[in-house]
């Protein structure tokens, strides 16, 4: 090429690289970098739900540690509100009632799932981040005498909408390592990483062929008022705190374990239509709430997950709804959930417990709680237990069993011949000894990798 011709070029790249000016370069300002995350503690941010709702005082919650005192919790039976009239999940807002599974399906599921989302647990919004699963370690193993493979994952939401904030779901995932297909998964709102005890419940499901999983809901959305703006609300909200009906940390690590059966419907060592979950207290809560909203869940084992969980909010005893609404415990909830410890009462709940249990329907749920004596009341066993009662009726509707008794069964007896399933152990606050029964009761539905449940010890 001639060289007038390579300075002509040259020439005409200069020109077009002056026309090429970034906006500050004119005098524009420079893009402004987003906020920080808004800073409040969980009391300051619970007085500004409460100054939104127009509540200038709540009631006292009650006390669950000292009978002496003048706010102490109640464990007598006579005093509990022991017969509650419970909204009936048959009969529609307008008072229609509902006869068909067609009916319950496009109309009274829809008003109870609303009524849930408005005043319980919170709306999620509408669109949500993606995540994008990265498998960040795999390892052999063995977990008694069962050889496995052990993924640690990380699931990156994308916050390209607010980077000040980042949320990394962290999820592990083990399967039997000599499996001849996909696996049932057992997946925990959960902690792990110790080592696995002998006759743990990881064990006894690898026993049976399936896999199990442990979800970090602290990795999802922090366990108390002051994080509300950060993880996942905090970056739906850019930082900014809830309004009323926002979604709280139980949506929220529900939420969380939706998006890990996402992952495990990609995962071909994962049978991902029988993934269970699984979870204790407040775990619990989030347990029966995922199973509830995200009906992919094949079957839940709900552990003493009392107040905002299965146990009826209409009952007098134990933990109640005032103790929820407290600036301790209100995150897990929607800001809405405080009108009914403040100028509303637990009557005034347009929906009750036994509502979201019928929402698992027709999936079956294991209800499991601990002896009074060990455990104490204050996750109500007989409140949970009237929960899975009152969701007979929309099982029955679609052509499963109930309970088959509204007559609260002794301590160690194991109602699991229905879809809804309930045992009381005599130990404390843990799912431990109620393991086995769940597995006896989840073999009916859950089919391991070689066509059946049975037990391979």
């Amino acid at each position: 090429m001639p060289v007038t011709a390579i300075r002509a070029i040259r020439s005409l790249g200069l020109v077009l690289s002056a026309l090429v000016v970034v906006p500050w370069a004119r005098g524009d300002d420079p893009p402004k970098k987003p906020d920080p995350p808004v800073e409040l503690t969980a009391k300051e941010d619970h007085k500004r739900l409460m100054d939104l709702l127009k509540i200038k005082e709540l009631r006292q919650g009650v006390d669950g540690r000292n009978a002496k005192a003048d706010n102490a919790a109640n464990y007598d039976e006579s005093k509990a509100n022991p017969y509650p009239k419970l909204p009936d999940p048959l009969v529609m807002k307008d008072g229609t009632k509902v006869k068909t599974a067609e009916m319950w399906v496009k109309k009274r599921r829809p008003e109870i799932v609303e009524d849930f989302d408005a005043e319980i647990y919170g709306r999620v919004p509408k669109e949500t981040p993606k995540v994008k699963w990265e498998v960040t370690d795999t390892k052999k193993d063995k977990v008694g005498e069962v050889e496995v493979v052990t993924k640690k994952l990380a699931g990156h939401v994308d916050n390209s909408s607010y980077p000040p904030i980042t949320v990394d779901i962290q999820l592990t995932l083990t399967t039997p390592a000599d499996a001849k297909g996909p696996v049932p998964v057992m997946m925990e709102f959960g902690f792990g990483g110790g080592p696995v005890r002998e006759g743990s419940w990881q064990q006894q499901v690898l026993a049976k062929g399936w896999g199990y999983a442990i979800l970090s809901p602290n990795s999802i959305q922090a366990d108390n008022g002051a994080g509300l703006t950060k993880g996942i609300i905090g970056l739906c909200n850019k930082g900014q705190p809830r309004k009323v009906d926002d979604w709280g940390a139980l949506r929220a690590w529900a939420w969380g374990a939706s998006r890990a059966l996402d992952y495990f419907e990609t995962d071909k060592a994962v049978d991902a239509k029988q993934v269970g979950i699984e979870g204790l207290s407040r775990y619990g809560k989030a347990a029966i709430v995922a199973m509830a909203y995200d009906e992919r869940f094949a079957i839940g084992f709900i552990g003493s997950s009392g107040e905002g969980g299965v146990k009826l909010h209409r009952r007098n005893w134990g933990e109640l709804v005032e103790n929820v609404a407290s600036s301790g415990e209100y995150h897990w909830m929607a800001g809405n959930f405080l009108k009914y410890a403040g100028p509303l009462k637990w009557d005034d709940l347009p929906v009750d417990s036994h509502e979201l249990v019928a929402l698992c329907a027709p999936r079956p749920v294991f209800i499991s709680c601990g002896s009074f004596k060990v455990e104490g009341g204050w996750v109500d066993a007989k409140g949970m237990f009237l929960a899975g009662v009152g969701a007979g009726s929309v099982y029955k509707l679609l052509g499963k069993k109930d309970l088959g008794t509204a007559e609260m069964p002794a301590e160690e007896t194991a109602l699991i011949d229905g879809e809804v399933a309930f045992r009381q152990h005599s130990g404390g606050h843990t799912t431990g000894p109620n393991w086995p029964t769940f597995l006896k009761f989840a073999d009916r539905y859950i089919k391991g990798p070689a066509g059946g449940g049975a037990d391979k010890r």
